[in-house]
């Protein structure tokens, strides 16, 4: 009997996530297809859909375990080689006309986050798309239709330097490319997720908050060597905005303003308004770091863009096509999580093909269509709730970014959970950002982790302080007159207060 037809792949956008799900479709034997709008993305002068250099990507452990299970050793090793592990955040700020910075440890076991280049991740998962023989790469293809019933799509051909020939519609011709099933990797503005949803029924929500981004450079210092520390992710807190700083191979650090609209209006009102800004907001960046011109130029030059927020489900229509990474939920980057989301969705989206046996070689094309459409399903179902929790999350840590981290409540409280997490592992009590970060833990498991861990500290407050009160009303009643209430009360504050000295400095 003939072996079974291999399946047949599309990829739409070859950016990390479109590359690393075709090298896991490749793996199992499909022959892969990828389509990418822009040119080829290894090129320097492609032009970045944002019109800018991407900020810095931070790829942490679940991107890395997602990377890893592609089974490219090779390629691994050259972007975690290139990329600089950041311990923690180093937090600047100004009082009584100096400057100071505080470092914050992101773990207390020493584990990093690593500041990647875009293209040094991208270019190597491309490089290794390209040595692979059942994978054909095609750039300046653009998605125009899909029919997720016939398993067909259509994509324009839009080469530079290629003159198109209208046809009678005056459109540019385009070409039909049939498929087994579609994954749709082409970012937050995705014509996957667009034409998928005349399919099904997608409840799908798009936000764009309040603040725009802007990109800066600090250059390397006069030695060639980097100006502040290269091993933390620098951050200027602002109640309203704040800056931040990672890390780059040339020794250089990719920065960002983060802003509301109005902020941004300010700014462009004067280029004095500029650097009275940083100089009041965020002390020791201008002149120290980036020379006043520099600033005022950069801030010219580079777009001023805003930050979107997608949540939709499902993340599938039957067994033809399926979403993945921005196009199926475009996040916040305050958690820097958005790659690492999107190359997990790859590790997911495969396990769970495999444990419904979507790739059983044995099985007719009908079976495993099928198992795929029973694993789409289930992959929908599981990543839905994981990716809206993550979404949450990256909210709700730009409040701590550019505020919280400066604030006594934060600092008390990741004390005592990493020295819990330290002193007594056998409790399992973790910082949210470790489980974020360094498991792959799901992020909505996470999420009620983090609540019951809430409860219980806050349970511990409250009995520390009724245990407190009940001592005091004990020794009035046995001394009325003698003692003072006043100092009954300064005694057992007093002693709550060098336990929290303890264990601020980690001394339990």
């Amino acid at each position: 009997m003939d072996p079974p037809r291999k399946q047949k792949v599309v990829i739409v956008g070859a950016g990390p996530v479109g590359s690393l799900a075709a090298l896991y479709a490749a793996a199992r034997g499909d022959n892969v297809e990828v389509y990418e709008l822009r040119g080829d993305l290894r090129d320097p002068s492609t032009i970045p859909l944002n019109f800018t250099k991407s900020i810095n990507l931070a790829l942490s452990e679940r991107g890395i375990v997602s990377l890893k299970q592609s089974h490219r050793e090779g390629m691994i090793e050259k972007i975690v080689n290139d990329a600089i592990p950041m311990h923690g955040r180093m937090i600047h700020g100004r009082d009584n006309g100096k400057l100071w910075e505080a470092a914050q440890a992101y773990d207390v076991h020493g584990q990093a986050i690593n500041s990647v280049d875009r293209s040094t991740l991208n270019n190597a998962l491309l490089d290794e798309l390209e040595k692979t023989p059942n994978v054909k790469l095609f750039f300046n293809h653009k998605l125009t239709g899909a029919d997720f019933h016939a398993n067909k799509a259509w994509f324009e051909r839009r080469a530079p330097g290629d003159t198109p020939v209208p046809n009678s519609s005056n459109r540019v011709p385009e070409i039909e490319v049939d498929f087994d099933y579609l994954i749709g990797a082409d970012g937050a503005h995705s014509a996957s997720r667009y034409h998928m949803m005349k399919y099904s029924r997608v409840d799908y929500q798009q936000e764009y908050i309040d603040t725009l981004w802007c990109e800066f450079r600090i250059p390397p210092s006069d030695t060639g060597d980097f100006r502040i520390s290269p091993n933390h992710l620098h951050i200027w807190p602002g109640k309203e905005f704040m800056f931040i700083a990672l890390p780059s191979p040339d020794k250089s650090f990719t920065c960002t303003l983060f802003a509301p609209a109005a902020h941004y209006s300010l700014l462009e009102s004067s280029p004095q308004k500029l650097l009275e800004s940083f100089d009041t907001n965020f002390p020791g960046v201008s002149p120290q770091l980036i020379a006043p011109e520099d600033l005022q130029a950069q801030f010219q030059e580079n777009p001023h863009l805003p930050l979107i927020s997608i949540k939709s489900r499902p993340h599938h229509y039957d067994a033809s096509v399926v979403i993945v990474g921005d196009a199926a939920h475009a996040i916040l980057p305050f958690y820097g999580q958005g790659l690492n989301t999107g190359l997990e969705d790859i590790r997911v989206l495969f396990e769970i093909l495999d444990q419904h046996s979507a790739y059983d070689s044995n099985a007719s094309l009908r079976a495993r269509q099928e198992s795929r459409r029973a694993a789409f399903q289930a992959y929908t179902e599981q990543r839905t709730a994981d990716a809206h929790a993550i979404n949450d999350l990256s909210k709700q840590n730009y409040l701590e970014m550019r505020w919280g981290v400066k604030t006594p409540l934060y600092k008390i409280r990741k004390s005592v959970e990493e020295a819990l997490d330290l002193y007594v592992p056998s409790m399992g009590w973790k910082t949210q950002y470790a489980r974020v970060s360094f498991s792959t833990q799901r992020y909505s498991d996470v999420v009620k982790a983090v609540h019951r861990q809430g409860r219980i500290l806050g349970l511990g407050l409250a009995s520390a302080v009724v245990s407190s009160m009940a001592v005091i009303g004990v020794l009035m009643w046995r001394s009325p007159g003698r003692i003072s209430p006043l100092s009954l009360i300064k005694t057992p504050l007093r002693l709550l207060s060098d336990v929290w000295t303890r264990v601020l400095s980690k001394g339990i």
